[in-house]
């Protein structure tokens, strides 16, 4: 906890020593519309699933953080996983104030949620920004206030560590994988990441998979019953997200196994970076929780206020891969501290972390 409010305190910081409205050189910013809403007018929403993910926790700071810049507040929303829940206060808010000038940065719970969530923004007139799960042939191109959906290359990423996990077993032997909650695209392409690992490397062999939500404590819970199971066969943890990781790592530390296993995750949450750091975990990617939850108000705050017209935004950004970054001991200490830079938050710079396109 003392990493994450360091780090909160230094972001806070950073973003206050520059303004939103930079008419930079960028194409996707224009000069405040008559009919923009006035920037004390608008209300920044971040909604997330718990705040007791480290991860899901950083993307709230990282809101609180841009709110502060612009001279606001977020309302926090956290909805427990609840698909219901987390519909029932996105009709709240809509319906509640005056719409046209509220933003929504919000991660949905699955894919399935994400048309609704839509629906209800574009029908009210609210600016709206996701992250990370949608169907696929929903698309924010179709929409006027969906400005964009963000989200990463899971295949990549489960991959990633898949390959760091392979090469600290040597190249061979028994693993186990915590999936995430599989009605997100994020646990199914991670998922097939580690699939294509394994599959250039014939030698290791996938003894278990089992599905941790995500969670911590779920994932500490199985961990335990798989080293039952599978007993020294386990040679490494594929994990989806790094909680789910750290409850791995908990479940080693209570077996006396801690630091024979080898474990992988995703999120570089502090207590995994500082895992790494120590060399208790292998690997973990860093998708920038902060950046993600200060962007997506960044992006709507802009859109609110005139300086940033959706309809002139290049389509390859209106639904694209962010920037990631894999994390070993040997650059740990790199992410210990994550900077992000103010001006990524300007209105003209606001997708200078495009990777590419989402098909």
């Amino acid at each position: 906890m003392t990493t994450l409010r360091t780090t909160s305190l230094l972001l806070i910081a950073s973003l206050l020593l520059a303004g939103c409205g930079s008419s930079g050189n960028g194409n996707t910013a224009a000069a405040p519309a008559a009919s923009g809403c006035k920037p004390q007018d608008v209300k920044l929403i971040g909604q997330v699933r718990n705040q007791t993910n480290p991860y899901e926790a950083a993307w709230l700071t990282g809101g609180d953080a841009f709110a502060t810049k612009v001279g606001l507040a977020q309302q926090r929303l956290t909805y427990d996983g609840e698909s219901a829940k987390q519909q029932e206060q996105i009709r709240q808010v809509l319906a509640t104030g005056n719409a046209q000038c509220t933003v929504l940065n919000v991660l949905p719970n699955g894919d399935s949620d994400t048309t609704p969530i839509v629906k209800q923004a574009q029908a009210a007139g609210a600016f709206l920004v996701t992250q990370w799960n949608k169907p696929a042939d929903l698309k924010p191109a179709d929409y006027d206030k969906w400005i964009a959906h963000i989200t990463y290359d899971g295949k990549e990423s489960g991959k990633q560590i898949g390959d760091a996990l392979i090469k600290a077993i040597g190249g061979s032997g028994g693993i186990v994988a915590l999936q995430g909650i599989l009605d997100t695209a994020a646990a199914k392409d991670r998922f097939a990441g580690l699939q294509a690992a394994l599959s250039a490397n014939p030698n290791v062999k996938l003894l278990d998979e089992q599905t941790a939500d995500f969670d911590r404590t779920k994932a500490l819970n199985l961990t335990k019953t798989l080293l039952t199971k599978h007993g020294d066969a386990i040679k490494g943890i594929w994990a989806a997200n790094d909680d789910m990781a750290l409850g791995a790592l908990q479940a080693l530390e209570a077996a006396g196994k801690s630091g024979t296993v080898a474990v992988v995750g995703i999120d570089a949450v502090p207590d995994a970076i500082k895992a790494v750091s120590d060399g208790t975990m292998t690997a973990t990617v860093s998708s920038d929780g902060p950046w993600q939850g200060g962007i997506g108000l960044a992006m709507g705050f802009c859109a609110a206020t005139g300086q940033l017209d959706v309809k002139t935004i290049p389509a390859q950004n209106r639904a694209f891969f962010a920037k990631q970054f894999l994390i070993t001991k040997e650059n740990a200490q790199q992410f210990a501290t994550p900077k992000v830079e103010a001006s990524e938050f300007e209105c003209a710079n606001v997708f200078s972390r495009v990777a590419g396109a989402l098909g």
